[in-house]
C-alpha cells in the first residue's frame, strides 16, 4: 500500500549574496520540530559559484573591473531553478511553504505567479513583496528605506553586470559596514561570516521587474515577518510593502508577525525564528 504524503514542507530562497548554506542552522531547528524543509541554491550562488579571478588572490587584482560570470544570468533562468525545485516536492507534499528573504522575495514572488498551483503558502522574512512596485531597487530607493545601512560596492554593477561586494575587504571599515547591515547582533569576533557570502549578486535578480497579478501570486496566502531591528531593509520599508501588497490584493490582506533583531535570523536566532515558522508551515 502507498503510504501518505508528509503533511508540509518549507522551501527556503536565500537573498542577494547569500546560499542554502546560511539556512541550516534554521533547518535543523525545524526539523526537532518535526517540519521538513528544503533551502535550494539559487543559479549562481552555493558552494560552486563563481567568482572574480583575483577575489582570494593576495591584493585581489581586477577586483574592482573583471566582468562578473553571472552577468548574463536572467530573472527567467533564475525563476526556473526555483521552480524546479517546487515542481519536485510539489507531488510529496500536501502542502508547500515558500520562505524567501530579503532580495530572494523577488524570484519567491515570480514563481508563484507563474505557477500558484506549485506553492501552498509564501512566507516573506524581511523580503522583497513586489505587490505595489515592480523592482526591489524601486523600495530600497524609498524614503522609507532612507535609515538603511547598504552593503559597500566595488565597482559599476552595470559594467560588472551584477552587484559586487567584497567581504573579504582588507578595510576594517568595509567589514564593519557589511556586518552591521547583515550581522549586526553577531559576534564582531566570529569572522567566519565572510567566508559565506558571495562577492557577485547577479544584476537581474535585483533590477528585473517582478510583475504580480492578482489573480496568481495574489490568490496564494502570505505571511510577512517583520525583523523588528533590521538595519538592511528597516521596519518602514518592510512596512511599506505590506501596506502595498495589501493594497493590490485587498480580499487577502498580509499575515503579519514580527521577530526581535536583525536582518538574519537564519544565523542568529534560528531555534526562534523556527518556532515562529513551524505553526505557518504545519497550518491545516
Amino acid at each position: 500500500m502507498s503510504q501518505p504524503a508528509p503533511p508540509a514542507v518549507a522551501v527556503f530562497v536565500h537573498g542577494a549574496w547569500h546560499s542554502s548554506l546560511h539556512w541550516a542552522a534554521t533547518q535543523r531547528a525545524l526539523a526537532f520540530r518535526g517540519v521538513a524543509s528544503v533551502a535550494v541554491d539559487l543559479p549562481g550562488h552555493g558552494v560552486d559559484a563563481p567568482v572574480p579571478t583575483g577575489y582570494l588572490r593576495p591584493g585581489q587584482p581586477g577586483l574592482a573591473t573583471e566582468r562578473s560570470a553571472l552577468a548574463d544570468l536572467t530573472m527567467d533562468r533564475i525563476t526556473d531553478a526555483l521552480l524546479a525545485t517546487l515542481a519536485g516536492v510539489r507531488h510529496r507534499f500536501r502542502r508547500v511553504v515558500l520562505v524567501a528573504h530579503s532580495a530572494g522575495g523577488g524570484t519567491a514572488s515570480a514563481a508563484a505567479e507563474r505557477a500558484p498551483e506549485l506553492v501552498d503558502h509564501l512566507v516573506y522574512l524581511s523580503a522583497f513583496v513586489p505587490g505595489g512596485r515592480p523592482r526591489f531597487t524601486d523600495y530600497v530607493s524609498a524614503p522609507e528605506n532612507a535609515g538603511a545601512v547598504h552593503a559597500p560596492r566595488v565597482g559599476d554593477p552595470e559594467a560588472l553586470g551584477a552587484y559586487r561586494i567584497n567581504p573579504l575587504s582588507p578595510d576594517p571599515g568595509e567589514v564593519a559596514t557589511l556586518h552591521r547591515a547583515f550581522l549586526g547582533d553577531w559576534p564582531a569576533d566570529r569572522e567566519g561570516w565572510r567566508l559565506s557570502l558571495h562577492p557577485d549578486e547577479p544584476l537581474a535578480s535585483l533590477i528585473t521587474p517582478v510583475p504580480v497579478t492578482p489573480a496568481r501570486w495574489g490568490r496564494v496566502p502570505r505571511t510577512f515577518i517583520r525583523l523588528t531591528d533590521d538595519l538592511a531593509l528597516p521596519l518602514p520599508a518592510q512596512d511599506l510593502m505590506i501596506a502595498e501588497a495589501d493594497r493590490a490584493v485587498p480580499d487577502r490582506p498580509t499575515e503579519v508577525l514580527s521577530l526581535p533583531g536583525g536582518h538574519s535570523p537564519f544565523l542568529t536566532r534560528p531555534d526562534q525564528l523556527a518556532e515562529l515558522l513551524a505553526p505557518v508551515v504545519d497550518r491545516t
